[in-house]
């Protein structure tokens, strides 16, 4: 056996900052040197960020990513990080020549094997995920080589994130042509409980592979998707030998023993067990096994529970996109209600409560507790406030336009729509819209009223788990949070009866079912697509299965025309679920 020590490099990217990106590689590769590693593995298409979608048609940007591949690979030989193999991500081209229906430049999901200033071994994604939020078949052709390099004289396998999730392919191939390691970059996207099958797979792929695996994953937000990192290494019965956090940076390294190749070199074409053939080249960078070194004590950390990791996702997500977009501060309209507590709680959290700024609207049916409730959460937390009551400049449009009814209760959200974006197009804040899963799901909301925004934190959260997110957060917190406050949303937003407050005693059971009802007939028919019947045979009520499929088919438009939001779930409303607005099919029972 040999040893070799890994560093997975568990990194936030941003996409497009090709330089920026290459300065954090070789950054951060210095601290794997400083660690003692001898190899070094950075995430998925980490070069140029993940996802570019349709930058990766543009001949000027894979042009980009395959000159900063090579300068990089100079650049760590300038600065003496040379003898560290680095595998990393970035954007090839297959070469292939033009036809309909291949991507335009015939671009890979790639990864290089930097040594000694070069580019010594590239390879790219064979399986291309096209389902839920990917659309690889658009952007790329799949990969057909494999590179298996020797290092200190044990054989080590790359493949590309989806290689692993599919059977046959890369890890087919591995399992035939032998390598002590595999290591796999990914760019894997967050949903709740994912860690769980994760480790599963990886622990399955190693035994099919008869190698460990090493498991690299992306951490960051990126517009509707967060990366949670939760890298792995599992050794070859699949046992897990070292784990990292989720939702944050982190240098894992981990000593491995692993078996002593004597494989030649050379180019071998293999059956991939999926119809296609993938060669394998076969490299030495060192024949010698190292000298017997002390390893270092594995680091393995412990998975959160479901409810915070929703929580550090939300956060995480706010954070970046402000960061990313370059914003200072962030506003939003405060009704004393759970679901903008909520929100600007992890707006505080994410930037800090001097960068929240939150504008409070009562209007003529605003309730006393409403105001009091949000001067609280101010109070409690140190946001920047100001009040604006509405009453008087929504009788002014009253008295131009005569309006009544469900007009005439949107009028005061929209009011407060244009308010928030007035003061967002004066002083540069990102307006954070405030709405929840189930009230976007059903149609429970005001086009240019409370959909009026840049960001929605919470817009795939459904009602039920708003709640358990601030019981959660109320209970505790992340010492990494800007916001160190024990309680920081006031209970009596918890614990009162939501409300919309646009006309007298309003009650949201006025138009919505109990949430508790509400919630999981949303689930069977938003995540699990089920039809009327299904719905009726898993137990819901015939009349309000009709109702809710009517109010969430009608409010397609509405979601169309709404903010993008962290994705949490399996199938958020965006990226995920994409249906026609001009759309006549219904469900029947």
């Amino acid at each position: 056996m040999a040893q070799l020590r890994i560093a997975l490099a568990q990194t936030n990217p941003t996409v497009g900052d090709l330089a920026g990106n290459a300065d954090k590689l070789v950054a951060w590769t210095r601290r794997a040197a400083d660690r003692g590693a001898h190899l070094a593995v950075f995430t998925e298409m980490f070069l140029t960020g993940y996802p570019v979608e349709d930058l990766v048609l543009r001949t000027s940007f894979v042009d980009a990513s395959i000159a900063a591949i090579e300068e990089v690979a100079l650049r760590l030989d300038r600065e003496g990080l040379g003898d560290l193999p680095v595998v990393v991500g970035y954007v090839d081209r297959a070469g292939l020549a033009p036809r309909v229906g291949q991507p335009k430049g015939a671009p890979l999901d790639a990864a290089a094997l930097l040594h000694r200033g070069r580019v010594v071994a590239r390879t790219a994604k064979h399986h291309l995920p096209n389902y839920g939020v990917f659309d690889e078949y658009r952007y790329f052709v799949r990969g057909d080589r494999l590179p298996i390099f020797r290092l200190h004289g044990v054989d080590v396998a790359v493949a590309v994130c989806e290689d692993l999730w599919q059977d046959g392919g890369p890890v087919a191939v591995v399992g035939q042509a032998g390598a002590g390691l595999l290591v796999v970059p990914n760019a894997s996207p967050y949903e709740k409980e994912k860690d769980d099958i994760r480790l599963e797979l990886c622990a399955r792929r190693a035994r099919e592979a008869g190698s460990a695996l090493v498991y690299v994953n992306q951490v960051g937000g990126q517009d509707e998707l967060v990366f949670d990192g939760d890298s792995l290494v599992v050794d070859a019965r699949g046992e897990l030998v070292a784990r990292a956090a989720q939702f944050r940076e982190e240098l894992l390294v981990c000593d491995l023993d692993l078996p002593v190749s004597s494989a030649g070199t050379g180019s071998f074409p293999y059956d991939a067990g999926d119809g296609t053939t993938i060669t394998v080249d076969r490299l030495v960078l060192s024949d010698d096994p190292l000298p017997a070194y002390e390893p270092e004590p594995p680091s393995v950390a412990e998975p959160l529970d479901t409810v915070a990791e929703v929580y550090e996702a939300l956060v995480l997500s706010v954070r970046d996109y402000v960061a990313k977009n370059g914003f200072e501060s962030v506003i939003l309209g405060l009704s004393g209600g759970i679901d903008s507590a909520l929100t600007a709680t992890i707006a505080a959290d994410a930037i800090g409560p001097s960068r929240v700024h939150v504008v409070l609207m009562p209007s003529r049916y605003s309730s006393e507790h409403s105001l009091s409730d949000a001067q609280d959460l101010v109070r409690r937390q140190g946001l920047r406030a100001q009040v604006v009551p509405i009453a008087e400049i929504v009788t002014s449009f009253e008295k131009e336009i005569e309006l009544s009814g469900l007009a005439s209760e949107n009028l005061q959200a929209r009011v407060r729509g244009m308010i928030l974006m007035g003061l967002s197009n004066q002083h540069g804040h990102l307006v954070l819209t405030t709405g929840n899963k189930s009230e976007l799901a059903t149609g429970y909301s005001t086009l240019y009223g409370d959909s009026a925004g840049g960001f929605a934190p919470i817009k795939d959260v459904p009602k039920l788990m708003v709640w358990e997110l601030s019981r959660w957060r109320n209970g505790g917190g992340d010492p990494s949070f800007r916001l160190q406050v024990d309680e920081p949303i006031p209970p009596n937003s918890i614990t009162k009866e939501p409300s919309a407050e646009l006309r007298p005693d309003q009650r949201d059971t006025d138009s919505l079912p109990p949430y508790e009802v509400l919630d999981k007939l949303l689930d069977d028919y938003v995540e699990k697509d089920m039809g009327s019947r299904e719905l009726i045979a898993a137990g819901h009520d015939p009349a309000l299965v009709a109702r809710v499929i009517r109010l969430v088919d009608l409010a397609e438009y509405k979601r169309r025309q709404y903010p993008p939001g962290p994705k949490i779930t399996p199938k958020n409303f965006g990226r995920d679920r994409r249906l026609p607005i001009t759309n006549r099919w219904r469900e029947t029972t």
